[in-house]
């Protein structure tokens, strides 16, 4: 992590390599954005169904672990999945290759994501109470997979975005900002609240 950390990174360096397990590289290299352009070249030149079926095949894992993640819903995520595609089908032809795909097709995964939950009554952008968190620092051995998943969940909608763009799937501050149409300096700090609840949220789960 960046300098300026609290002395407790160790512990969130394990606890993002936890939740990591199971998440694919994000296909951001130049060879795989090569195949990603040439892909959707011909999906949208003829309607290319096997072109499709390539780029769906390519993307729709990493995209399925972190909806389940965002919304800890295996039900929910597949949806989101399904509408993702929808949207991103409608919008290729406007795509400009700004950042990779994968991080166009999560920055429409969360705006669906967002307009389920106010849909729903369900999204809270920020911690009702951050200030009232206890800044606790879990020891890397106190960590696992399990109670990452369930503090993870705990977090508000806008913090959870940012510990699972930025420290679990790899996206940098230029391209979380913008998916999210925010700026960088946004970015960062709605990073590290994130982490400071994520640090009380797994200090609060230990025996």
């Amino acid at each position: 992590m960046a300098g300026g950390d609290h002395p407790d990174a160790e512990a969130l360096n394990v606890a993002a390599k936890a939740a990591r397990q199971g998440v694919p590289a994000d296909a951001s290299s130049d060879d795989a954005v090569g195949e990603d352009r040439a892909l959707v070249h011909r999906f949208l030149e003829r309607r290319d169904e096997v072109a499709f079926r390539a780029l769906y095949d390519r993307h729709s894992g990493r995209l399925y672990r972190f909806l389940l993640r965002l919304t800890g819903r295996a039900a929910e995520a597949e949806e989101g999945v399904q509408e993702t595609w929808v949207r991103a089908c409608r919008g290729l032809e406007r795509f400009a290759w700004r950042s990779a795909l994968s991080t166009w097709l999560a920055g429409i995964a969360i705006r669906w994501w967002r307009e389920e939950c106010r849909r729903r009554g369900r999204v809270t952008e920020e911690e009702p109470a951050e200030a009232g968190l206890a800044d606790i620092a879990p020891s890397p051995g106190e960590i696992d997979r399990i109670d990452l998943e369930r503090a993870l969940g705990d977090l508000a909608l806008g913090y959870r975005e940012a510990i699972l763009l930025h420290d679990v799937f790899g996206h940098t501050h230029g391209e979380i900002a913008e998916l999210l149409d925010v700026d960088e300096g946004t970015s960062k700090s709605q990073l590290s609240r994130a982490r400071r609840a994520l640090r009380a949220r797994l200090g609060e789960r230990r025996p």
